[in-house]
């Protein structure tokens, strides 16, 4: 059996790598699993270095505003390293490039990395037990879980082949972009999320066309009158998403709707569209052995604290924060989670 680990850290994006670069400086020695590199976890947009990765231009990162990166890229990273990562515009950060940053100055500190899945964890005993996809066991005296939260999307071909060309589950992340501004965008959805990201987006684009499938949002009643009352939200009810239009050269171009009436389809000129039809907690490898919330999120049992209700294994990051969603805030969380389990390891005397 190998030696028990001080932490083990499993996910990989932001939450993830700030709780080891916190762990790593405080000498507890990180072992991070950043996720196995497969067809099943790219389908299911679970690949390692999380939601980030995923993400093209990233402005509301604090600290890399826009401007050319690439000599500091080349200075951060080895040859080998740069040349699997894609070239970028030069107009500030890319997701990729973001996390691969954190992940590398996690590493620099020590942390080790394995791109493997945590396919279980045995709560019942400390240390920790956590079992990865290949069979091995792994014991931890805490445990800090950043495996984040997945968006959804309808499964549509089209969809998938304009992601980052248009398509976007995050207009917070990605709304204020060029090719958004004064042009018309649509969102799937009718509930909360959704008129909150039609009314964020309203103030960069020209129309936001929403996009339900029934004659009624399902948003709250002032929610909903807030879309109803927003002169630049025009709501198309009774209609669904059948295709998303576009070519190589320009990314989305518009999109194809189907009536749930009968009725003719309809097109419509849009340069993006941003589903808002919920996200889903990484947390089924974790079979409720921690307190979830209803949406199956891990519940932080303590206010102000990374705490879940197993005493020595912490959350971070979007697996626990079904409301901000934001790579800053799951970065500030991945902070706290590595505090916390430092100052818990202290007083239990296991460091």
């Amino acid at each position: 059996m190998a030696d028990v680990e001080k932490v083990i850290i499993i996910g990989s994006g932001p939450a993830g790598w700030t709780a080891a670069i916190y762990a790593a400086r405080a000498n507890l020695e990180p072992l991070v699993f950043e996720g196995a590199i497969t067809e099943e976890n790219r389908l299911a947009g679970t690949l390692p270095l999380g939601q980030l990765s995923l993400t093209t231009e990233v402005e509301n990162y604090p600290g890399f505003p826009a401007g050319n990166l690439e000599t500091y890229l080349d200075d951060a990273f080895e040859k080998s390293q740069r040349v699997m990562m894609a070239p970028h515009g030069k107009e500030g950060v890319s997701g990729p490039e973001l996390v691969e940053l954190m992940r590398q100055q996690a590493k620099n500190f020590g942390t080790r990395v394995v791109t493997q899945d945590v396919v279980d964890i045995d709560v019942d005993g400390h240390p920790f037990k956590l079992t990865t996809d290949d069979g091995k066991t792994h014991e931890a005296q805490a445990v800090i879980v950043a495996t984040g939260a997945r968006a959804n999307y309808l499964g549509l071909p089209s969809e998938e082949k304009f992601k980052n060309r248009g398509v976007s589950a995050c207009a917070v992340c990605d709304g204020a972009l060029p090719r958004f501004r004064n042009h018309a965008v649509a969102v799937v959805g009718g509930g909360d999320s959704a008129v909150e990201e039609a009314d964020y987006l309203s103030k960069f684009a020209s129309t936001v066309y929403m996009i339900h499938r029934r004659d009624e949002l399902r948003a709250s009643k002032i929610m909903a009158q807030r879309a109803i009352d927003n002169p630049k939200i025009e709501i198309l009810w009774s209609t669904t998403l059948a295709e998303v239009l576009g070519n190589d050269t320009d990314g989305v171009t518009g999109v194809r709707l189907e009536s749930t009436k009968g009725e003719a389809d309809v097109e419509k000129e849009v340069t993006g569209v941003f589903l808002a039809i919920g996200h889903t907690p990484n947390t089924a490898f974790l079979a409720d052995k921690l307190e979830m919330t209803a949406k199956k999120y891990i519940k932080w049992t303590t206010p102000g604290r990374t705490y879940t209700s197993v005493e020595g294994i912490f959350a971070a990051g979007d697996v626990a924060d079904d409301y901000y969603r934001q790579a800053v805030t799951a970065a500030g969380t991945g902070c706290m989670a590595a505090l916390d389990a430092e100052r818990w390891l202290a007083a239990k005397g296991f460091h």
